[in-house]
């Protein structure tokens, strides 16, 4: 039996980060949503944590990986299936690649919030993240045409660190397609749908920033890259918080924490690709940017006529994919302006065009497939009166006889 290095205990503790963020994410977005929704909302991150862990523990790990020289799958089925691993120390690696798997899944579920049904969601998700994200996850990570695609292409290799493609250009294309099959929410209009608790909000943002440490880290191996990677996720959102709030100035709007908030998860997303390849004046830049360009482009669902509930297309989509291109220009002696050619900016952006592509489409397949065999929303009467309710006989806040729990006789004598 090996002993742990500390690059496995580095490892470990990050992905206890990341762990964390996915309860992170659902007190974010639970807090987003009317009081109504909360444990709907909240339940969906949870949900994705349960059948997305245990697809990737019985076959996700080893579709997640390419063997070499092989166009398949590695691994065998049994060890696919979580009989047999021949190498323990695999077992590290696969714990840490749960985390990212849980998180990207859960990313998606702010777009269909107050009109989805919990069944519907997990059907999804569990579709989503065997036929999605595990063969992505592959291409970019784990040997895969996109790993390849800059030797193939005699350029620079594409940059993805830690999921600008992989995590948020395949979870905001997904969104974007299942916010289009589920349709509107009943009286969508700007300002219609007002966050509840701006404390849930922040407390769940400080989550996000918290685990995105280990998020961005967790892979690096040397304390000088650990270190860039620390700064440049400080950096990014820092500065993406400043730009945020500078357009909201300059269109006349009044600061606000969900504004400050979600330019922080902007310029999160967008450093997560570059964290490990831009000097830090360069993060900041992005950061900047991603800020302001993500409070602009959180609007357009208004123009375009799709109901993209708490602004995952907006967020995750468009700063993955700033994150990613940006790298073409300003990563270090490799992007076009510091030294390269324009290489890497070709494969960068095939990268991105490949990713959202592919996720886009078999994301709208999925749930048509779904809404087909579940009707994936539920009914307008109880999408009015409020799904926590109707759905799971529960509230978020227990504050008046109306709202108060159930009392044992109400759940058939049993006591909890």
């Amino acid at each position: 039996m090996e002993t742990l290095t500390p690059h496995d205990v580095w490892v470990l503790a990050s992905a206890a980060l990341v762990l964390v963020m996915t309860p992170g994410l659902a007190l974010f977005y639970g807090g987003l949503v009317r009081a109504r929704s909360v444990v709907n909302m909240m339940l969906f991150s949870i949900s994705a944590m349960g059948v997305v862990g245990v697809l990737w523990i019985l076959f996700g790990y080893g579709m997640s990986t390419f063997a070499d020289g092989e166009t398949g799958w590695a691994g065998n089925p049994a060890a696919d299936l979580g009989l047999i691993h021949t190498d323990p120390a695999e077992f590290i690696g696969l714990g840490f690649g749960a985390t990212f798997a849980m998180i990207s899944t859960a990313l998606i579920s702010g777009a269909i919030a107050d009109r989805v049904g919990l069944g519907p969601w997990v059907l999804f998700a569990g579709l989503w993240a065997t036929l999605v994200y595990f063969p992505v996850a592959a291409w970019v990570w784990g040997g895969g045409w996109i790993q390849n695609l800059g030797s193939a292409l005699g350029t620079a290799d594409v940059i993805d660190w830690a999921g600008g493609t992989a995590v948020h250009i395949n979870a905001g294309a997904a969104a974007l397609a299942l916010a289009l099959v589920a349709g509107k929410r009943a009286g969508f209009a700007p300002g219609s749908h007002r966050p509840h608790s701006l404390p849930l909000v922040t407390i769940g943002a400080a989550l996000l920033w918290f685990g995105w440490i280990g998020f961005n880290a967790g892979a690096a191996d040397q304390a000088g890259t650990a270190g860039l990677i620390l700064v440049n996720t400080i950096g990014a959102p820092a500065a993406a918080i400043l730009g945020w709030l500078a357009v909201d100035r300059l269109r006349g709007r009044k600061p606000s924490v969900v504004g400050a908030t979600s330019g922080a998860v902007a310029g999160l997303v967008a450093i997560t690709p570059a964290c490990a390849d831009l000097a830090p004046v360069w993060a900041l830049l992005l950061g900047l940017l991603a800020g302001a360009v993500c409070a602009l482009a959180i609007e357009w669902k208004y123009r375009l006529g799709f109901d993209d509930s708490l602004d995952v297309v907006g967020l995750h989509l468009v700063a993955g994919v700033l994150g990613t291109i940006y790298l073409g220009f300003f990563a270090t002696e490799r992007g076009l302006l510091l030294g390269g050619d324009a290489g890497l900016l070709l494969v960068q952006t095939i990268s991105v065009l490949g990713v959202l592509l592919y996720s886009f489409t078999v994301s709208l397949l999925i749930a048509l497939g779904v809404r087909a065999v579940t009707g994936l929303r539920v009914p307008a009467t109880v999408e009015e009166r409020g799904i926590d309710s109707a759905a799971h006989g529960e509230h978020a806040y227990a504050l008046d006889p109306e709202h108060a729990a159930p009392e044992p006789a109400a759940l058939g004598g049993v006591r909890r």
